[in-house]
């Protein structure tokens, strides 16, 4: 208890204190505790989010901290997760369920689909659904089949979901309180490689109170003048690398972190490419009805006339994402990237 009462709000005993490096892994866990002590109504859900602290220990010590009752393990069962979330929206509560995998959705997605997506539109506006669905998303652990799955173009297309993806540790602790704070469902998508990575995280910042209509949505991850690198998740990193690679040959790379997925930020996105008039889209999904695919026909739509170069997309392969080392043939590389750039550069 003297340990508690000496710590900050929202941290552990022991934990650094805000504004200082943490990793995705802790601050998303710093976002959880908060959330869980500034509203009653918050729970966390999921299998061994509880007891054990979650397969990536991203709910570690809440249990201990908050109780069985507000951070509960379930059954491995997905699709109960979900409908357990539904339900307990519709009475009231603030559901956070965690899915320990990308891949392990699926079951669940007659529950996202049916009656997470559509609750708030079947009730006319009777029943909000309240719920941040986390799901430890993309590859680039070489993990097995169905733990590096990026599943994001699943997510969008379903009207009434929303879809965030964060790629540094203080985005991930500001946009997760954004997405609780939202009354309609959301899909967060937490990039498993970047979680031990490690960043500033300003608590004092915050998110905004209305939700993601007040967030601005897309972020300028580096400012440049001769192409644009549209991506989001754990390829910002990479795209920031290709874009120091290129410097040092006197090519000057934008990179644009989408982070909000749905709805994207159409005329922040039309904005940043409009300033280098060529774009590369980036991201670890198979390129056919990738979300890729949508950001380059918003850019025709709305800057075709401003553009020197065809948009062009690098992504993973149309193949079920590889288990192990093969994983790093698939995912997009510096080579790769490069090598678009260059064709945007060309014509």
């Amino acid at each position: 208890m003297a340990d508690l009462l000496t710590t900050e709000p929202g941290a552990l005993p022991g934990e650094p204190p805000a504004t200082t490096g943490l990793t995705m892994q802790q601050a998303i866990n710093r976002a959880l505790a908060e959330l869980l002590e500034e509203d009653p109504r918050t729970l966390v859900l999921g299998e061994d989010v509880g007891r054990l602290g979650g397969v990536f220990r991203v709910t570690d010590g809440l249990q201990q901290r908050f109780g069985r009752r507000r951070v509960m393990d379930t059954p491995l069962a997905e699709s109960a997760i979900v409908g357990m979330s539904v339900g307990l929206a519709m009475a009231g509560w603030k559901p956070i369920p965690e899915l320990q995998f990308d891949g392990f959705a699926y079951p669940a997605i007659d529950q996202i689909v049916n009656q997470l997506a559509r609750m708030r539109y079947r009730s006319r506006g009777a029943l909000p659904m309240p719920v941040t669905l986390r799901v430890p998303s993309y590859g680039g652990i070489q993990a097995p089949e169905h733990h590096g799955e990026s599943l994001e173009a699943v997510f969008a297309h379903v009207p009434g979901l929303k879809v965030v993806s964060p790629s540094t540790p203080g985005e991930a602790y500001r946009l997760l309180k954004t997405a609780v704070r939202d009354p309609d469902p959301v899909v967060f998508m937490e990039p498993k490689s970047r979680y031990w990575d490690r960043g500033p995280v300003d608590s004092a910042a915050g998110a905004a109170e209305d939700g993601p209509e007040d967030e601005p949505r897309l972020r300028i991850a580096r400012p440049g003048r001769h192409a644009t690198l549209v991506t989001w998740g754990a390829m910002v990193r990479r795209c920031l690398q290709v874009a120091e690679l290129a410097a040092a040959d006197g090519v000057d790379l934008e990179v644009v972190d989408l982070r909000w997925l749905k709805p994207v930020d159409a005329d922040g996105l039309a904005a940043a490419v409009r300033r280098t008039r060529r774009a590369v889209v980036v991201h670890e999904a198979p390129r056919t009805a990738g979300l890729g695919a949508e950001i380059s026909a918003l850019l025709m739509e709305r800057c075709f006339a401003d553009l020197r170069s065809p948009v062009r997309r690098v992504t993973g392969y149309d193949v079920p994402t590889p288990a192990g080392p093969l994983e790093e043939h698939y995912l997009p590389d510096a080579d790769r990237i490069l090598l678009a750039v260059q064709n945007v550069l060309e014509n």
